[in-house]
Order: C-alpha cells, then sequence, then structure tokens
C-alpha cells in the first residue's frame, strides 16, 4: 500500500493507494502516528478512493485510528468509499462509527 499525507491548516488527510490489508498495517501505523502527533491537526481524513481491497485488519486499523484520535480531541472521516470497499465497510456499519463520504 502507498500512503501519502496532506495536512492543510487543522486538517490531516490520509490518502491510500491499493491493498489495505494484514501487509500494510505497519506503514498505517507510521501514517497515523504522524498526524496524531501533529498538534496543529484537529480533523483526519483517511482517504479510501484508491484502495481497491480492503480486510478485516484494515477494520480493526480504522478502529484503533478512531480510539487514539478520540483521545486526543480529533474527528476521523472515511472519504472516497466506494467500489467493493464500501461494500466492506457497510457490512461491518462502518458508518455507524465514521462520517462516510
Amino acid at each position: 500500500m502507498q500512503i501519502a499525507i496532506h495536512i492543510t491548516g487543522d486538517r490531516a488527510v490520509l490518502q491510500l493507494k491499493d491493498r489495505f490489508d494484514w501487509s500494510s498495517q505497519n506503514e498505517f501505523r507510521d501514517a497515523v502516528d504522524t498526524v496524531l502527533n501533529d498538534f496543529g491537526t484537529n480533523e483526519i481524513q483517511v482517504d479510501l478512493g484508491g484502495v481497491n481491497y480492503i480486510d478485516s485488519t484494515a477494520l480493526g486499523l480504522l478502529l484503533v485510528l478512531r480510539d487514539e484520535a478520540r483521545a486526543r480531541n480529533k474527528s476521523v472521516s472515511l472519504a472516497n468509499c466506494r467500489g467493493s470497499v464500501k461494500a466492506v465497510l457497510d457490512i461491518a456499519k462502518f458508518d455507524r462509527i465514521f462520517p462516510l463520504s
């Protein structure tokens, strides 16, 4: 997986590409640490538009991100959810946990 981090003002966007699965957990955690430790960031958006596969490990990582962000008074949203990725998020009822777009 490839992750690009874009920080503008108080908003950080993690732009993900390719497969978001078990093999990408270390890279995702590193990116998350970067934005969580940026004191100017209040909102974190995970852009899933470039993701073509997502598994249960990725769902767990998103939940950990949400919990760690909440502990630091930051919000998390998921963007560009579509196709099979959106279907997995719908089945897992992530629309009840995260703002989805």
